[in-house]
Order: C-alpha cells, then sequence, then structure tokens
C-alpha cells in the first residue's frame, strides 16, 4: 500500500470568492472495442477544444473482450479497471464476477433499465452522472459537444482544489500535495472521496495492443493513489474527506506515489485529481496537473524502411528528443529479420524538445518479406524511459522480371510476390482452393471475416515489370466479394509506382457496395460461386516505357467478408498471359445516380451507357433479400432512367446494383419516413 499522509487544518475566512468549476469527463473505452477506435478520437477533438472547462480520464475496460497483449492498457492497469467499472454486486459484467467495485450505473439512456456496473463500450460520464443529465441523449461519446460541455462546467460546485507535484530527479516517484477548500457549506450524502489518477495524456503504440487497430490513445488513468485492497481485489481507491464543510474549511492531503515501469513517456504524464460524492456518485471538482519537464528522454517516433528493387535498403527514423537537455549522441542496434547488425553510433545534436530524421546504413536482404528493427541501447546522459527506445517496420525486397504477369495462383504466394502487414499482426492474405468463375485451381484470398482491425491494411506485392518500349500497358483481374451488411467498408485499391515505392499512384478503388460482386449481403464467411466473380480491367498507359513498373493491391479492412483475387493479367495487350485483347478496353461502362435519395415518396434511377448493354436491376434490403429484379434489360447507349415508388417501403437503407457482363454498380438509396 502506498503511504498516504493526511493532515487536516481548518481555516476561516470572512470572504471566499466563488469558485469555477472544472467538469470531469470518465469514459469508459477498450482496446477490442471495434467502434472505440473511431470514438475515441472524435471525443478527443471536442474535448481539446474545451481543455479549461472539462478533464477527461479514460478507463480501457475489456469490452467486448480483454486484450492478450501483456503490455496493453488494460493489461497492466486491470485491477483497478475492473474495479472502477465493475458491478458492485457481484454479479459478472464482461470481465468476469467482482465482490467489490464501484458500481456505475448502466443505462445508456433515460429510458433503459438501470443495471449495475459499466456494460458497454464506448460509453462516459461526466461529473459522475449521465450525459443525458447536462442534455445529451445517451450516454454514447458521439452526444458530447461544445454546448454539453458547458451546461455541465455552469453547475454550482462547492470546492477548488490546487495540486502541486514534487518529482524525484529519476521521475520514479512523485509527492502530490493536495489542498481542498470549500467554498459554502456541504453535507455529503455518502462518503466523500478525494481520488487522485496518474494520467498519461497520449499513448502512442508501434502497433495495436488490442484487436480494434487503435494505436494511439488518449488521457489513459494508468494508476491510482491510493488503492486499498484485501487480497488480490480492491476495495476502494481515494482518500476519504470529512462528510460535513463549513465555508473556508481547508483539508491538505499529501500522496506519495511510486511511477510504474510501464509508462510509455514520461513527458506525458499528468496527475487528475477530483472530489467524488459515493452517495450520489457526483463530482463536485477536478483539477489536473502540468506535464513535467523530462530532463533527458529519447523517443523513437516512427520507423520508414523503403522497398528495395536491388537487395540493398536504406533505413531512417524519426527521433524525438522529449527533454530539455540536448542529446549529443546515441548508440543504436539494428536487426534484419531478428539477426543483429552492427550497432550504429550516431553524433550529432539533438536540442531539447525538437524532432529530427536520422538516416541509417544500408543493409541487403534477399526477395521477399522482411522486418526491421532497432533499440537505441545508448543515450548521451542517460535515458530516464527506456520503453519507447524501439522501432519495428515491414519491408519488402522486389525482384524485375521482363515478362508479363500471369497469375492463377496455384500457389501462395506465387514467385516473386510477398504480401506485408504493417503491424504485428498476421498477413491476412492467403490461399484459397475457390478459383475464378469456378475455372481455375485457386486463388488468392483476403480474410477480412477474421479481421477484427479495423482499418487495418495489407498489401500484395507484384513483381517489378519492365515495360521499355511497350505501349497500352493494360491490368486485368478476377475479383469476388460480398459485404457482410450494408455498412461494411472493406476497401480494394491498385497502386502503382515508377520508382520502387518511393511514390505510389492509385489506379482503381472499390469499397463496400461497389466492391461487392455478390447480389445480397452474406453473413456467413463469403465463398465465392462461379457466378458471384467479375473481371476488372485496369488501363495504365501512363506506364508506357517506364523500366522499373511496381504494382501492389491494397486493402483496409472494414469489419467486411471476405475478398478473392484470380487470373492477375498485367502487361502489354497481345502479350503472352494477358488474356484482356484489345476490344475490351473499349467496352461499355456503367454509371448510375438516385435522385431524390434519401426518398420518401419516389427516387428516379439513372443509368448512363457509353454504348447499347443488356443489364440487370435488383434492388435488395438492407438484409440482402432481393425485392426487385429486372434481368436481361435491353438498354441503349446514353441516359436511362427507372422511377422506384418507395411510398410504401419500410425505412432504412436499400441497395440499387446494375450489372453487365462487363460491369457492375451498387449505389446507396435511403428511405426516410
Amino acid at each position: 500500500m502506498k503511504k498516504i499522509i493526511t493532515l487536516f487544518s481548518i481555516t476561516f475566512s470572512l470572504s471566499i470568492s466563488a469558485q469555477i468549476r472544472t467538469s470531469l469527463y470518465e469514459g469508459f473505452t477498450g482496446e477490442n472495442c471495434g467502434p472505440c477506435s473511431s470514438s475515441d478520437t472524435l471525443l478527443n477533438a471536442v474535448l481539446m477544444n474545451n481543455p479549461s472547462l472539462i478533464i477527461p480520464i479514460m478507463w480501457e475496460i475489456p469490452i467486448i473482450s480483454a486484450p492478450s497483449n501483456s503490455g496493453s492498457l488494460y493489461q497492466t492497469n486491470k485491477a483497478e479497471i475492473n474495479w472502477r467499472y465493475r458491478s458492485s454486486n457481484g454479479s459478472t459484467v464482461a470481465a468476469g464476477p467482482s465482490t467489490v467495485a464501484y458500481g456505475y450505473p448502466s443505462q445508456n439512456t433515460a429510458t433503459d433499465v438501470a443495471t449495475n456496473g459499466i456494460n458497454t463500450a464506448p460509453t462516459g460520464r461526466i461529473d459522475g452522472q449521465h450525459q443525458w443529465s447536462f442534455g445529451a441523449a445517451s450516454d454514447d461519446p458521439s452526444q458530447v459537444t461544445n454546448t454539453l460541455i458547458l451546461s455541465a462546467q455552469s453547475q454550482t460546485t462547492n470546492f477548488r482544489i490546487t495540486m502541486t507535484p514534487n518529482w524525484s530527479p529519476t521521475f520514479t516517484n512523485c509527492v502530490v500535495n493536495v489542498v481542498i477548500q470549500s467554498t459554502t457549506s456541504f453535507t455529503a450524502l455518502g462518503a466523500l472521496m478525494f481520488r487522485l489518477c496518474l494520467v498519461e495524456r497520449t499513448v502512442w503504440y508501434p502497433s495495436p495492443p488490442g484487436i480494434n487497430g487503435e494505436k494511439k490513445f488518449y488521457d489513459v488513468v494508468r494508476k491510482s493513489y491510493p488503492t486499498t485492497s484485501i487480497g488480490s481485489s480492491l476495495t476502494s481507491m481515494g482518500t476519504l474527506l470529512p462528510g460535513i464543510w463549513t465555508p473556508g474549511q481547508t483539508q491538505t492531503i499529501t500522496v506519495n506515489c511510486n511511477i510504474p515501469a510501464y509508462i510509455h513517456d514520461l513527458s506525458q504524464l499528468v496527475f487528475v485529481g477530483f472530489i467524488q460524492d459515493d452517495g450520489d456518485r457526483k463530482v463536485y471538482q477536478a483539477e489536473r496537473t502540468a506535464q513535467p519537464a523530462i530532463p533527458n528522454d529519447i523517443n523513437v517516433v516512427s520507423l520508414k524502411v523503403p522497398i528495395s528493387c536491388t537487395g540493398v535498403f536504406t533505413p531512417s527514423f524519426v527521433a524525438e528528443n522529449l527533454g530539455p537537455v540536448a542529446i549529443t549522441a546515441l548508440t543504436i542496434a539494428p536487426f534484419v529479420d531478428g539477426v543483429a547488425q552492427a550497432p550504429y553510433l550516431y553524433n550529432g545534436t539533438i536540442a531539447g524538445g525538437s524532432t529530427v530524421t536520422l538516416a541509417l546504413p544500408s543493409y541487403s536482404a534477399t526477395q521477399g518479406k522482411h522486418t526491421f528493427v532497432i533499440n537505441i541501447t545508448g543515450v548521451s546522459g542517460g535515458d530516464l524511459n527506456t520503453v519507447n527506445n524501439t522501432g519495428w517496420a515491414a519491408f519488402g525486397v522486389s525482384t524485375v522480371i521482363t515478362t508479363s504477369v500471369t497469375e492463377s495462383f496455384t500457389t501462395f504466394p506465387p514467385p516473386n510476390w510477398y504480401a506485408l502487414s504493417y503491424d504485428f499482426t498476421p498477413v491476412n492474405w492467403g490461399y484459397s482452393a475457390v478459383g475464378g468463375f469456378s475455372n481455375s485451381v485457386g486463388s488468392a484470398k483476403y480474410d477480412f471475416w477474421n479481421n477484427y482491425l479495423y482499418g487495418d491494411t495489407d498489401e500484395l506485392f507484384l513483381p517489378v515489370q519492365d515495360f521499355s518500349g511497350q505501349t497500352n500497358i493494360i491490368l486485368s483481374f478476377d475479383v469476388a466479394y460480398a459485404q457482410y451488411s450494408s455498412t461494411s467498408d472493406d476497401k480494394l485499391s491498385v497502386m502503382t509506382s515508377t520508382n520502387c515505392g518511393a511514390n505510389w499512384t492509385s489506379v482503381y478503388s472499390k469499397q463496400g457496395a461497389l466492391l461487392s460482386t455478390a447480389l445480397s449481403n452474406s453473413i456467413s464467411p463469403f465463398t465465392p460461386s462461379a457466378s458471384q466473380w467479375r473481371r476488372d480491367t485496369v488501363y495504365l498507359n501512363a506506364l508506357a516505357n517506364q523500366s522499373h513498373v511496381l504494382v501492389k493491391f491494397s486493402v483496409i479492412a472494414g469489419y467486411g467478408n471476405n475478398l478473392y483475387l484470380d487470373n492477375v493479367n498485367l502487361g502489354k495487350p497481345g502479350t503472352t498471359g494477358t488474356t484482356t485483347s484489345v476490344s475490351e478496353i473499349n467496352r461499355s461502362s456503367i454509371s448510375c445516380k438516385l435522385f431524390p435519395n434519401p426518398s420518401s415518396g419516389s427516387t428516379t434511377l439513372s443509368i448512363n451507357l457509353t454504348e447499347n448493354e443488356t443489364v440487370v436491376i435488383t434492388l435488395s434490403n438492407s438484409l440482402g433479400q432481393v425485392l426487385y429484379s429486372s434481368k436481361n434489360k435491353k438498354l441503349p447507349a446514353g441516359l436511362n432512367t427507372i422511377e422506384f415508388n418507395t411510398q410504401d417501403w419500410a425505412a432504412g437503407v436499400y441497395v440499387v446494383q446494375v450489372s453487365s457482363s462487363y460491369a457492375k454498380v451498387n449505389t446507396k438509396l435511403i428511405v426516410e419516413k
């Protein structure tokens, strides 16, 4: 147990100025919670607009599940987090039973049945109360606005808090002196507590600690002082205050705080203190200290390793001096695929508080995918925090070939191909025994179904091609994909580079419904039938006469379903292995538009064709049920219109699909009532 010295001193004053209230936002989010990734970023932007009005603290709870990474925000402080979010009546809430816990009531909206303990994420409390107490519709973080914050901050407060941190020279300990003064008479409903939390303002992981893809976290509670426990279970957090206060009464608390070794960035640490009445859980005042000035701390911000087309690569990394004292020397230990390379000594000045980009020596690797790691093992003047001294990067070595690419995926990866994942998660590209249009033995599969990392990016690289003396370059491939739901937004892009990946150009991009080749969504893992494939063709005339052309398929996960690629052909029309003929270049294209959209009575579908076409038009609801189908409808070139009467349709999202032998277009229709 941390040593706590509590001193009482009571004074009286004839004139006490009113104290401005600073509200406390207490967020409950999670590293495995899918919606939390985007929600945390949006919430932080709102809170940063109001730094003098509201102070945030975030608890990384195990909803939907607990991260397995031992260095995750939850795992490093799970006893306190469990106490703060779980039920206080012994019931099971997500991570298991708890006999003693704080027991915030869960009730997302005012009309919901109240339960004990936080049972959903993301969710939030303002000053210990439901957000709707201040005008929000629910406890969802999306409801936090400037107006809501002003409403909370305008409430009457009875206290002022002053906190002074006294850091040890090594920043392993801090003694926080706290002075609490009442501005009015006050009687608590229950136990009146002063709670002190150690908060890391920004925590930035090189790869996600959980499965939702989130790397950057804001205002995370890393430790609380003091904590009281029986055995392995916490019974309380905080210091008990008097329950009755008179105007001008003061109390001084001195808290000795040992700093955990798992802190990422000492310069991001602050203490947040708040007064909370456990009778109704109202928070009456909050205060936050300033971030400390760390004398010596080097941070690896990022590590960049370029793709190599020769087998030789030259990495670079961005280093940040988080302290005020200049750093004049670094010792860097590099590793290629886990094999130690010769240490590199950097001699140069990195001014306090500045960021520099440092180039490393050149290294070599064979064709295919690789990893490169650096660890800063020596810093002039020492280093107070070594948690942030490591950088990791994935990279590839590409091989130049002079023949056209023709690949039907009998193995994976094919010769001279490779796939990269840019974090510590496995590559989700792999082999499938399902061939395009059922005409081949296999295909490349991207497993969106089992990828819970929203926004995760994986890439599949073709070998480098020499198109010297060639024109009319064409890329064609067969693709199959089904959405899981109408909101699934998995994305497939094709990128090209003429300078070995130094710069990329997007030449193809389809996402969600536009990428889909299935007539309906699939709530089970998608395996395409022969009719659920599409041939896509990309014309790459800008690559004519280029001697080093690198092409990659890039995917971004969006909680959807599986993707398949087959019969990838890249080269000049008529060359060996290129199945796309010149006549296919001029095949018709389809563009569609719905107006009005949203619709409440009727809407018109406009179909624009470059030449006469026979099309299939289908209309599906959000469950994938086909409500309308017009097969083999012959339409002339130009603009064609079809009207839908939506007056009797249920409100919701519908998908209108127009397809021909060579193209397929999906358009979302929103029906409102």
